[in-house]
């Protein structure tokens, strides 16, 4: 139980104290009627005793009594009705509530911090109440009057005739038996003669006189003059009186304002309210409250009687009392008690009482002990006292007590005013009465045993009751607590006499006993019993103070006592007192709360908010329903959406209280806020029959990390070289869509008039469909000049400044059950300054009719959408977002930081122009190679012309838009028949095998020195694009060397005419996806031809072998393959002419065929190549055809140096260079180049595709780019072995530099060997046995130095087979020549071979030695032959 005021042993004799009755004439009423009190009240605050009493026992022993308390009270002789009693009792609970400033307990319990409140006002008054209301009843005089005072006024005429008036009434009242109300306690009444005396009045001697005459008649013992009123009461006096008398008229006033203050409100929200929506609690509809007939028409309770609105005939009369009572209420508060009072009349009052109980009561309560005493023993015939007596009664041996189940149900026994059996009981009580607790535990023992012996069940448990309470307050404490005694009494009068109001008492004491003993499981466990249906309000207090007897206990069970609580709160609810329903409920909630009991959360919150609506705590309802419907719900579908129905009733009444309030917090749905993604921009167009928008940033796009790089990379690159070379400090990379990936710690820059996208993600956590209308952003914007002024105007309303910023309203937006979904809404900056998103409004509502929704109109009719809407409220969310959680400092990664975010907080800028590019005729899949003609249309779509376009791509090999020579070229017929995307002109036959030669410059085709090749100018007619004004492009394409699916990215980079100062250019981003199949494979090789025979007798000619291999797969519906023409472009080399020329001209390949060429290759022109540029390429083209595609200008040229170019950026492994190696590497480098080659070959080709039953002819080119002699090329990219797994070698090297040695084949191409010698030669053996054959050894110098040869003509053989194949001969003359050659000479020597018999011989057995002259013996090398030299000796 909660903590009390008073401890249980102030609290019982507080409760049981001698009555005493009061009898006025009219006259004596009048005068304390001036102070507002009746006689009876006017004595109420001075009826405690201020001194200790003393009096006799039977034994003569002295015994003393502290504090005594009497009760005065005016006669009535009805009994109190149970229903006026019940009211009074409602109404004090009702007028007791929590005061606002209490501060609660914090009770720690396991996991539980709870505020809990220690004490409960409100029990104490009720059972304060309810024990002084207790009607008389004849099994106990408890309660029966002892006394009865008379009084009368000396300002009557015959005040001793009054007197014996009063005295006659008095008499008649109490041994009339028309009477049977109030009870007396002894026939023999005590009076008391009590004359009154109006000071203000004036007349004391008269009333001196009086009083000597009462005090001859009466005795001095048995009459008191007091003196009342000794001011008047309208003087204004400064002295402030006190007002005593208050507290204990408040307790007991009928007129209690609480509870009528809540009924009209009740009855009007039942008025106009929702009848479905309105069983309030769900359990007021039944109206017998306590067991009261519906009659009884002054109860607070029947106020909110009827649920239905029509029932409208008790309306008028409900709302009446409650007018009435707030009169009252004023009157009452202006009302001040005792007005006539001086303090001194206090101490006369005081002094009056003292008299009366010192003079009169208490020696009549003494007398008639000793009456009652002397009879019993008489009666009885035991020994003189009974005081002695009672150690006899209990020694001798005991009678078992039987179980009460087996008596007889006899409670209706009734005994005579003067049965023996009574006269104990009535000295028991009165020795209770005085606090003599031992002598009256002896009466009440031996009144039980006799009690039970007759079977008189109600005054046994009468007589236990009492006993367990006088053995509990013995002083000194000789015995236990006779706990049994009162379970029996309380089962006796509960069960057997079906009396509950003395049950209760019964539980209320043992209740507070137990307590007082910390047995709080026990006192718990009495409570619980005690709660019944027939008492809502009884049922509320006890289960509540059983919650408070588990929550004190040593170890608190708080699961019990929100268990009890919860039960308590229903109770109270059900009792019409819904504060503390509301209360106990949120005492409750503190132990549910987030521990995952999500189903009780529920009902709790549902009880606070309907509670809390009904006393119109509008804000408290709003809070709880706002719980259940944000906390994740395991409720059904059908009881959500009722919660969900409740709440937007409730919020519609809140809101209606305060319309032009801010809006307020919306619970539903969820919004992920982090998940909010906010895009700059237009829409993207869809694609426009073959016109094909440039895929750009959309908010469909999902965001890709590796890619948002990639684009970032392109974008530096392009503005790092518009910058020349470096990136600007203030380099801000353009994001057109921000997310929770991207770096939004700085403000984002939107461009005025461009609409701006915030993408919400909303949730739906219920099970049932929820509509949201109206819903638009909430945003506040101040203009902003960014120059001069900084005017700020906040406007947040929508409606306000349309002109500022348009907003987007979505006029209806279906959120399903459990549904995650994205709003996407619109803002139109119209001005420029600093825009901040705050959050989205939009009215919250619930859809009629079916709980499951599938986006088709639910029910037609009433609502203009596609959904009717049951009931909306208008809210707002506000979108915070988190910025990402710093990392950098010690201190931040110490502690909880998080940066900015800055989505939602653009600044609008100027206008800037905007680009739009088109497509057309963009192809999706390519054979690997193929070139193919489009055209790009760009678009400028804004106000603002544009200027400085330039694409980049990390691709620049596979478009162009076409180099500076585009235009030399007219276009053939033929050409423009087949749509042919080359430059072609018509040759004649004659020069079908030669080369045609023309020469380009790299720097025609924007691949100059040092520039980026990724990065390309846009060749827009003046570089400027006007507003409004479009331009078509031709741009042509070459598929990849690689098959399969490329994705490629176009990043097109502009600037605006005007400087603007915060966004400096615009980018726009493409990204094509060509599919590649696979067309040709083309590898060459080339190799030093050993025939000298050149227009300028120089050795310089070379073979170039190409074979080409058609490895297309069927699946393309390719033919076949023509190889058009074999184009060269070196700065140095040239294709002079096909050696192998078929008869058939043309060179077609069908499927998985394979075709070899070889062309002969000379060196360029001196003057040719000295006249060029370093830059010049000369292109030799070799036609298969009768049509000369001119491949030094657009596109071959293009794509020829775009891959050449990629192939340059490749990296290339070059050896360290050291200072001191120098001239060792300068050797190296010499020798290196004797081997290398620079020649690029173009293989142009033709395919023949048939696609629906129509022929298409594609064609394309492969590049294969020759850099060393002998060694293969290919025309794509050849895929790496992986290395072989080698074991780790722990070695520490010796040098660290990397050997610049060159490989052999590098050393052996220094010189190259030509033998001149006849094929056959005809020798007369049988002449002359010695043939001698002249032979001329040519050495060619490749290098561009000198070189020191020896010439070896020992004839060493390396194996026998070679011997026995080419058989043997003799070179005469000198053996060894030792010879230095000059930079590119070439050198004739005269040798002879000498045979001794016919043969095939081999002659290329010469070994030639080279080295470097300038260089020591270092790089001494061999110089193979090419191939065998083989002459035939024939015997003529």
């Amino acid at each position: 139980m909660a903590q009390c005021v008073q401890s249980v042993q102030e609290l019982i004799p507080d409760s049981f104290v001698p009555c005493v009755a009061a009898l006025c004439s009219d006259e004596a009423e009048r005068l304390t009627r001036r102070n507002h009190l009746s006689f009876a009240e006017l004595l109420k605050p001075f009826s405690r005793l201020t001194s200790e009493v003393h009096m006799r026992d039977p034994n003569n022993q002295l015994h003393i009594i502290k504090n005594l308390k009497i009760a005065v009270s005016n006669i009535v002789t009805q009994p109190p009705q149970p229903g006026a009693i019940r009211k009074l009792l409602n109404d004090v609970v009702s007028g007791s509530q929590p005061a606002e400033g209490l501060v609660a307990n914090v009770i720690t319990a396991g996991d539980y911090d709870l505020n809990i409140s220690a004490t409960t006002p409100w029990f104490e008054s009720y059972r304060e109440t309810f024990l002084q209301s207790m009607p008389a009843s004849d099994h106990e005089f408890l309660n029966h009057y002892l006394a009865c005072m008379l009084v009368a006024s000396s300002s009557e005429a015959e005040p001793v005739e009054q007197f014996s008036k009063l005295s006659q009434e008095q008499h008649r009242i109490q041994h009339n038996s028309d009477y049977s109300y109030p009870k007396w306690f002894i026939p023999n009444t005590l009076k008391y003669y009590v004359l009154l005396h109006d000071v203000s009045a004036g007349g004391e001697q008269r009333a001196d006189s009086v009083y000597e005459e009462m005090k001859q008649k009466y005795g001095t013992q048995g009459c008191y003059l007091l003196k009342i009123n000794s001011r008047t009461s309208n003087r204004s006096s400064d002295e402030q009186i006190p007002d005593p008398w208050s507290q204990y008229l408040q307790k007991n006033s009928i007129q209690n304002q609480e509870s009528y203050e809540d009924g009209p409100c009740t009855i009007t929200s039942n008025k106009n309210s929702d009848s479905n929506l309105l069983s309030l609690d769900g359990l007021d509809n039944e109206v017998k409250v306590d067991g009261l007939p519906n009659n009884f028409r002054a109860h607070p309770l029947q106020l909110d009687q009827s649920s239905d609105p029509s029932n409208s005939i008790d309306g008028p009369d409900h709302v009446k009392p409650a007018s009435s009572s707030h009169e009252t209420k004023k009157i009452n508060t202006g009302i001040i008690h005792g007005a006539c009072l001086t303090l001194t009349d206090h101490d006369r009052i005081r002094q009056f009482i003292q008299e009366f109980t010192f003079r009169g009561l208490l020696p009549h309560i003494e007398k008639t002990i000793r009456q009652l005493n002397d009879q019993l023993i008489s009666r009885k015939g035991l020994s003189r006292s009974l005081f002695s007596a009672t150690k006899k009664w209990f020694s001798g041996s005991k009678v078992p007590e039987k179980s009460i189940n087996e008596l007889k149900n006899t409670s209706g026994l009734l005994y005579p005013p003067e049965a023996p059996e009574l006269q104990i009981r009535k000295m028991a009580d009165l020795c209770f009465l005085v606090q003599h607790y031992d002598l009256a535990y002896s009466c009440y023992h031996t009144a039980k045993k006799d009690f039970l012996n007759e079977q008189a069940m109600l005054y046994a448990a009468g007589a236990l009751e009492m006993a367990a309470v006088s053995a509990f307050l013995q002083p000194g404490a000789p015995r236990p607590y006779p706990a049994h005694y009162m379970d029996t009494a309380i089962q006796t009068y509960r069960d057997i006499c079906k009396n509950m109001v003395l049950a209760e008492r019964c539980v209320l004491l043992s209740a507070e006993i137990l307590k007082s003993q910390s047995k709080y499981s026990e006192a718990a466990a009495l409570l619980i019993r005690l709660t019944s249906e027939d008492s809502d309000l009884r049922s509320a207090l006890l289960l509540e103070q059983a919650a408070h007897c588990f929550i004190n206990m040593k170890s608190p069970m708080v699961r019990k006592y929100a268990f009890h609580m919860i039960l308590a709160g229903h109770r109270f609810s059900k009792a019409g007192q819904k504060k503390h329903a509301l209360r106990c409920y949120c005492q409750a909630m503190q132990v549910y709360k987030g521990k995952g009991w999500s189903l009780a959360e529920d009902h709790i919150n549902f009880t606070i908010g309907r509670q809390s609506y009904t006393l119109r705590q509008l804000d408290n309802a709003v809070s709880a329903f706002r719980h259940i419907l944000i906390n994740e719900s395991k409720q059904s579908a059908a009881q959500q959406g009722a919660f969900l129905r409740e709440y937007l009733y409730v919020y519609k009444n809140v809101s209606q209280l305060s319309p032009d309030g801010p809006l307020p917090q919306l619970p539903l749905p969820y919004i992920n806020s982090s998940a909010t993604r906010v895009f700059f921009g237009h829409d993207r167009r869809p694609a426009d029959g073959e016109k094909q928008a440039a895929t750009h940033v959309s908010l469909d796009q999902e965001y890709d990390s590796e890619s948002s790089q990639q684009w970032r990379e392109l974008e530096e690159q392009v503005v790092a070289l518009v910058n020349k070379g470096t990136i600007p400090s203030s380099f801000q990379p353009t994001q057109y869509c921000l997310n929770s990936y991207s770096d939004n710690s700085r403000f984002p820059l939107a461009v005025v008039e461009e609409p701006i996208t915030v993408e919400v993600a909303f949730r739906n956590p219920l099970k049932v469909p929820i509509l949201l209308t109206d819903l638009s952003l909430l945003w506040k914007f101040q203009p902003k000049d960014f120059s001069a002024k900084d005017n700020e105007e906040v406007k947040e309303l929508v409606t306000s400044e349309p002109e500022m910023i348009g907003t987007e309203v979505i006029s209806e937006f279906l959120v399903n059950s459990e549904e995650s979904k994205v709003a996407r809404l619109k803002l139109f900056p119209h001005h420029i300054g600093e825009l901040h998103v705050l959050g989205i409004v939009y009215n919250l509502g619930t859809i009629q009719g079916s709980v499951t929704v599938d986006g088709i109109g639910a029910l037609p009719g009433c609502h203009t959408g596609k959904h009717s809407l049951s009931m909306s409220v208008r809210g707002r969310q506000d979108l915070e977002i988190q910025g990402p959680r710093l990392n950098n400092t010690k201190e931040e990664k110490t502690s909880i930081k998080y940066g900015p975010d800055r989505r939602l907080d653009p600044i609008i800028t100027e206008e800037m122009p905007l680009l739009e590019v088109f497509f057309i005729h963009f192809p999706t899949g390519l054979l690997c190679g193929e070139i193919r003609k489009a055209y790009v249309e760009f678009v400028n779509v804004s106000k603002c012309p544009l200027t400085g376009l330039k694409v980049v791509s990390k691709r620049p090999e596979f478009f162009t838009f076409g180099g500076n020579t585009a235009v030399l070229t007219p276009l053939s017929p033929s050409a423009s028949e087949n749509c042919s995307a080359y430059k072609t002109v018509v040759t004649d036959s004659t020069s079908v095998c030669t080369a045609l030669v023309s020469a380009a410059s790299s720097v025609d085709f924007g691949i100059g020195i040092g520039s980026q090749p990724e990065v390309i100018p846009v060749p827009l007619p003046d570089t400027v694009l006007l507003p409004g004004a479009s331009v078509q492009l031709p741009m042509w394409l070459r598929g990849p060397d690689e098959e399969g699916v490329h994705e490629i990215n176009f990043l097109f980079y502009y600037e605006s005419v005007k400087r603007q100062p915060r966004i400096r250019h615009r980018i726009l981003r493409h990204t094509a996806v060509i599919c590649t199949s696979r067309s040709l494979n083309v590898q060459a090789t080339v190799c030093r031809s050993n025939s000298l025979e050149d227009e300028e007798g120089r050795g310089g000619n070379m073979l170039v072998f190409v074979d080409v291999e058609n490895i297309n797969t069927s699946e393309a519906g390719v033919k076949e393959f023509h190889i058009v023409q074999v184009s060269s472009s070196s700065k140095h080399w040239k294709l002079q002419r096909s050696v192998n020329l078929s008869e058939n001209k043309d060179a077609k390949l069908a499927s998985r065929e394979k075709g070899k060429f070889c062309f002969k290759a000379v060196r360029c022109k001196e003057k040719e190549a000295a006249t060029q540029s370093s830059e010049k390429y000369t292109f030799a083209d070799i036609i298969f055809g009768n049509e000369q595609i001119v491949s030094s200008a657009s596109p071959c040229a293009d794509f020829f140096y775009r891959s050449l170019s990629s192939e340059l950026r490749k990296p290339q492994a070059q050896p360290s260079v050291h200072a001191e190696k120098q001239p060792l590497e300068d050797a190296v480098r010499l020798i290196q180049k004797c081997s290398e080659v620079d020649l690029n070959i173009v293989v142009l080709w033709k395919a023949y595709v048939v696609e629906d039953s129509k022929q298409l002819i594609l064609e394309g080119q492969h590049h294969v780019i020759l850099r060393t002699i002998g060694k293969e090329a290919f025309s794509y990219p050849q895929k790496q072995e992986p290395p072989e797994m080698e074991l780790l070698k722990f070695v520490r090297p010796e040098n660290t530099t990397v050997s610049s040695r060159p490989s052999v084949e590098q050393l052996s191409s220094l010189i190259k060997t030509s033998l001149h010698y006849p094929e056959s030669f005809n020798h007369p053996f049988h002449l002359k046995s010695l043939c001698l054959v002249p032979v001329t050894l040519l050495l060619s110098n490749c290098s561009k130095t000198d070189v020191d040869v020896i010439v070896d003509l020992r004839h060493k053989t390396t194996s026998p087979e070679a011997l026995e194949i080419h058989g043997s001969f003799t070179w005469l003359g000198q053996t060894q020549y030792k010879l230095q050659l000059k930079s590119q000479e070439i050198h004739s020597l005269q040798l002879k071979a000498c045979f001794v018999h016919t043969g095939v011989y081999n002659l290329g057995t010469p070994r030639v030695f080279a080295k470097l002259s300038d260089q020591v013996t270092v790089f001494e090398t061999s110089q193979q032959n090419s191939m065998p030299a083989l002459i035939i000796i024939n015997s003529v």
